[in-house]
């Protein structure tokens, strides 16, 4: 006989679909979610929805409005400025420590990842570039070998998620652009020139995302 999902199982369920739809931009910020929507959707009574919303609520995704609904929140420009700028710190730190043959091997697979980027956004497949340029990013931190770095750059995954699923039209935009400013990231990550990185890197948030991380330019190539 088949047995009705626990109330904890479906609340994790509706939880995962929830965040992946916001992570994804398929639920834009902004949107007003209902219960009643959302239950209909996943096959599943009001409950476990409301459960899984208060959870989302406590994570920062949206903001319950009694009797109307939950809000998708948008990321703050602090927010996103805040992450870019750790973000710059521990990918250009990956670089200034990195070892020397992990560094030829990560950038090696780097530069296929980036001609992956390539053809992800040459379909129209954005989802697929997010994943790949989060990857792309992640390994300058990986090429310090340092878990600890690694795993608090881990913890920024979903904000960075978001900031590029936020600045879709942008990379979209100028996709040429995009993929130039990652392979002079790559060229100065395989030579070991964290200065020009830290510079570059500063360039390219600024103009992908439309932040100002912490360091000007200037400052990042002598930091």
């Amino acid at each position: 006989m088949q047995t009705s999902p626990t109330p904890g199982r479906a609340a994790d369920r509706a939880h995962a679909h929830i965040r992946e739809e916001i992570l994804q931009g398929r639920l834009a910020p902004g949107t007003m979610l209902s219960e009643n929507d959302l239950a209909t959707t996943l096959s599943m009574s009001r409950t476990p929805v409301r459960a899984a919303l208060t959870r989302l609520q406590d994570e920062g995704w949206v903001t319950i409005y009694p009797q109307r609904g939950a809000l998708v929140r948008e990321l703050s420009e602090q927010e996103v400025r805040e992450s870019a700028d750790v973000r710059h710190a521990l990918e250009s730190a990956g670089i200034q420590r990195s070892d020397p043959l992990r560094r030829a091997h990560l950038a090696d697979q780097l530069a296929e990842n980036v001609d992956e980027q390539q053809r992800a956004l040459r379909r129209g497949d954005f989802a697929a570039f997010t994943v790949l340029a989060m990857r792309f990013h992640r390994s300058f931190v990986e090429m310090s070998g340092n878990r600890v770095m690694l795993s608090v750059y881990d913890r920024l995954q979903d904000q960075q998620q978001l900031s590029i699923v936020r600045s879709s039209d942008r990379i979209t935009g100028e996709p040429d652009q995009v993929l130039a400013e990652h392979r002079t990231l790559l060229d100065d990550a395989r030579r070991g020139d964290w200065a020009a990185f830290g510079a570059h890197l500063h360039e390219h948030q600024a103009r992908s995302h439309g932040v100002e991380t912490g360091l000007s330019a200037e400052a990042a190539r002598f930091a």
